[in-house]
């Protein structure tokens, strides 16, 4: 996407062991926040992670340094670790899935309202939909659309997981991006959005439903949500909590 920064690319690390890739320390859209992940059988090379991202992956503000990590309130070493070494719990918020052993919510499309995939897309209208989804009253910036093109074919996309709900008048109403972890069997859903003149009509619901009906016949167990009320309401359940711990040196 366009918001992620390519340049700095390189200073993500990788271990190997015997060809292997055993850890991983890398950034999601800039360097500030980073991911330490090991096999579980190489968790002791987590010190050995977090040096490399505070010397590679830490922003410079006001003259000094911060890094920012994601971990899972279940990875009690990471925790630790992160304690020992100065960071601070800044933030905590549920990360909830929807079994797919569980029904799924059915509601009607509204009349003269439709559903597509991606196969097809308008990008103008895709970027649009997102752009106003998300709050914003200005246009939509002209990257914006190349964004949306990038998100659309990526390398691990599938054009027929995206699911957009298109109003009588041919806009596209709301729109969500749906991924399928076919080695792990989860879907995970980013982004979702709905335009402010179309929401309380279910369409989210609606769209949601459908790609996660879709990811189910690929194989996938259940789907990652988001941490808003909207995903409990419809059967998502928390099963642990996102923390973000914080460091400045």
């Amino acid at each position: 996407m366009q918001w992620f920064d390519h340049i700095r690319a390189h200073r993500m690390g990788l271990w190997e062991d015997a060809g292997e890739i055993v850890g991983i320390a890398a950034y999601e859209m800039e360097i500030g926040t980073a991911h330490l992940h090991t096999r579980p059988e190489y968790r002791f090379l987590l010190p050995e992670l977090l040096d490399w991202a505070e010397q590679e992956i830490s922003a410079v503000k006001d003259g000094s340094r911060v890094l920012n990590v994601w971990i899972t309130s279940k990875e009690h070493e990471k925790q630790q670790l992160l304690s020992y070494r100065g960071y601070k719990l800044e933030r905590s918020e549920p990360i909830k899935i929807f079994n797919y052993k569980n029904d799924f919510v059915n509601r009607e499309l509204p009349a003269g309202f439709g559903i597509i995939d991606g196969s097809d897309v308008d990008y103008a209208k895709l970027a649009e939909c997102f752009w106003r989804g998300f709050d914003h009253d200005e246009a939509p910036p002209e990257d914006n659309i190349e964004g949306n093109i990038q998100m659309v074919n990526a390398p691990n996309a599938n054009s027929s997981l995206i699911t957009i709900i298109t109003a009588p008048n041919g806009e596209y109403a709301s729109a969500l991006g749906m991924w399928f972890d076919e080695c792990n069997k989860y879907a995970y859903l980013e982004p979702l959005a709905t335009v402010p003149k179309y929401r309380r009509m279910g369409l989210a619901t609606i769209a949601l439903t459908e790609a996660m009906r879709k990811t189910k016949a690929l194989g996938a167990k259940y789907c990652f949500g988001g941490a808003r009320e909207f995903y409990s309401a419809i059967g998502f359940e928390a099963i642990c909590n996102r923390e973000l711990w914080k460091r400045e040196w």
